[in-house]
């Protein structure tokens, strides 16, 4: 027979995952599958079902507890003991591989498994010496894998009340260089899109995305996981926040799609976030960017796990939402980073990057466009306000004032091309539903703003100043302490100043004069 040697092991536990974080991850993904067990079994509703994570930052010290099934005494050393041979089933369970209980091994001095099974009054325990796992590991002596679990775990019994039922990891002094693992609000971040927990109430667009998955006769699986007692939601908001904190944009609307095979087999589905798209979404202030893949309603990978199937590389920045796998075909990796190769992995790319392309990608150029022009009549009020100023105070000479004049024809004529492009679509309800609907929340924010009545009044009070033939103004005309020659020889000067400094510092200048000769 083949001798397995300790590198297997070294890659199951210290070099298996990038994240320590990922351990958590690991842990409820076998407490949930033994929830479901247990529900279905009849041990425990599934409102009364829980995991509960314990973080003690003092003692260096973590639990994850789940009161589901438990596993029974004459099973206890067999099923933990095994390393990848679960009898998990693919498709149907979370975890299934048999080796994400070893993670743990990692990143402490200790680990501990400690398990009752309801109607038995004794407990189980199996203790792994963590610590010497690694030294064996970095040992030059080639241990087998049976030589280092002979010399690093034991076990014990202890009396336990017979209605007791749970399944319990400890983690006993902590590694020092992971102590982000220690970090409770890091770890609830962190679990709070990871886990399968329900999205918060305050997230107006739930009701819309159960409803989807209602029409789909697919579940959400969602769990009551608590960290140090403390709740765990999917923090979804409502609102964009730019590097300042302040709101930016609206997560007005959620659009779905789902993606089947040949024969109308569900793949996966999806919901996104319609906004208006203003610009990509900062990541530090919005820790929900991106599309997250799910499978089990548990994250594969991170909110980049489907960015390279975007058109352009920022695509993913402009979009929250969820991808749930369906079918049972579309397999996690070892690592939970993404899905095996199969058949039906190619399928639901293809689908996925072609809606990608055409749906998601035009989404945000349509919104960049629509604001484009709502920008170009914003554009013309103020060339508007600012020849109303100049005509006001008075120009430099008359090829300033013939430029300014072009400027605001060439306003003008983007300004009617954009009002012409809005109303098009406006009445032709042209583009996808969702397009219809970006249009609608840009529309909503410029009219809001009064864009399109500003640029309408500043129609009228151009053509004011510009008709009857009135006499232009020159800002010469203010200089009272000047003759009439010298004002010719400040003008001439300040026509040169004009052509070789930029608009801002002839202003000041023109400014200062002003305020010297008036």
């Amino acid at each position: 027979m083949a001798t397995i040697g300790k590198n297997i092991l070294e890659n199951l536990t210290t070099g298996m995952y990038a994240d320590s974080k990922v351990i958590y991850r690991e842990y409820v993904q076998n407490a949930c599958d033994q929830i479901d067990k247990a529900v279905e079994l009849g041990i425990i509703d599934r409102e009364q079902a829980e995991v509960f994570i314990s973080i003690k930052e003092d003692e260096r010290f973590i639990s994850v507890e789940d009161n589901a099934t438990g596993v029974k005494e004459a099973d206890f050393v067999a099923q933990l003991g095994d390393i990848a041979n679960s009898d998990k089933k693919v498709g149907v369970d979370k975890g299934f591989r048999g080796i994400g209980r070893l993670c743990g091994l990692a990143y402490c001095k200790t680990l501990v498994f400690s398990t009752s099974y309801r109607g038995e009054t004794k407990g189980s325990k199996m203790i792994f010496d963590a610590k010497k796992m690694r030294e064996m590991l970095s040992s030059p002596v080639k241990y087998t894998v049976d030589d280092i679990l002979n010399a690093i775990v034991s076990t014990e019994k202890f009396p336990e009340e017979q209605e007791k039922h749970y399944f319990k990891v400890e983690m006993i002094d902590i590694n020092h260089e992971n102590t982000d693992l220690l970090d409770k609000q890091l770890v609830s971040d962190y679990l709070s899109f990871v886990a399968p927990v329900p999205y918060v109430s305050s997230f107006y667009h739930r009701d819309a995305i159960y409803e989807h998955a209602a029409n789909l006769h697919f579940k959400i699986d969602e769990y009551n996981i608590r960290v140090n007692g403390d709740p765990l939601l999917k923090r979804y908001k409502n609102r964009l926040y730019d590097a300042t904190g302040k709101v930016y944009d609206n997560i007005v609307d959620v659009g779905f799609k789902d993606f089947a095979d040949a024969d109308g087999n569900l793949l996966a589905w999806m919901w996104y976030g319609i906004s208006r798209f203003e610009k990509a979404i900062p990541k530090a202030a919005n820790p929900m960017y991106g599309f997250r893949l799910r499978q089990g309603n548990i994250q594969i990978g991170d909110n980049t796990a489907v960015a390279k199937f975007f058109k352009e590389d920022r695509g993913n920045s402009y979009f929250v939402g969820e991808i749930f796998a369906a079918s049972k075909k579309l397999v996690p990796n070892s690592q939970r980073n993404y899905f095996n190769e199969s058949v039906e992995r190619i399928e639901f790319e293809t689908q996925l990057k072609l809606f990608f392309y055409d749906t998601l990608h035009k989404l945000y150029h349509v919104a960049s466009d629509t604001k484009s022009d709502y920008k170009k009549l914003e554009a013309y009020t103020d060339t508007v306000s600012k020849y109303q100023e100049k005509s006001r105070k008075g120009f430099i000479d008359g090829s300033e004032k013939a430029q300014m004049e072009a400027e605001l024809e060439a306003a003008k004529k983007r300004k009617e091309e954009a009002e012409r492009r809005l109303a098009r679509f406006k009445e032709s309800g042209a583009g996808s539903e969702a397009e219809q609907r970006v249009r609608r929340a840009i529309e909503q924010k410029y009219e809001d703003q009064k864009t399109t009545q500003r640029a309408k009044d500043a129609e009228k009070a151009v053509s004011k100043v510009t008709a009857g033939g009135s006499k232009t103004k020159y800002f010469t005309d203010n200089l009272s302490k000047l003759d009439r020659s010298k004002r010719k020889l400040v003008q001439q000067i300040m026509a040169i100043i004009r052509r070789i400094v930029s608009k801002e510092v002839a202003d000041q200048i023109q400014e200062a004069i002003e305020k010297e000769f008036r």
